[in-house]
């Protein structure tokens, strides 16, 4: 994953930050704190990440293609301009079908209340 923030104070356009690789899964920091981070992800067609789970919600948001999330055994198909939150814990994988492009959003604190 790509270590560097996108330069603050400039406008963007937030599909083009990130590009499609043939064959692999891509991942750029848009912010990284220690509170939670937002990240853009490609995937090319047929790609997938292994099934995982966080201590913290994750909020996605489809920004470009369709995408396939599983979680609480449940498939959730995504297209442009959806979002759904994967709850903390939760078992949950992606798949790309077809190519999409997503936004992550985790916030790390809260959880104490």
């Amino acid at each position: 994953m790509e270590a560097l923030e996108i330069e603050k104070g400039k406008s963007h356009i937030i599909v083009e930050i990130i590009q499609y690789i043939p064959n692999a899964v891509l991942s750029k920091t848009i912010i990284k704190k220690t509170t939670g981070n937002i990240t853009a992800s490609s995937f090319d067609a047929g790609e997938e990440l292994a099934e995982k789970t966080s201590p913290f919600d994750n909020y996605i948001q489809i920004i470009d293609g369709t995408a396939e999330i599983i979680f609480n055994k449940i498939k959730h198909k995504l297209t442009l301009g959806q979002g759904i939150i994967i709850p903390a814990h939760a078992r949950h994988r992606f798949n790309a079908n077809v190519q999409f492009k997503m936004i992550s959003t985790i916030i790390k604190s809260g959880y104490e209340d």
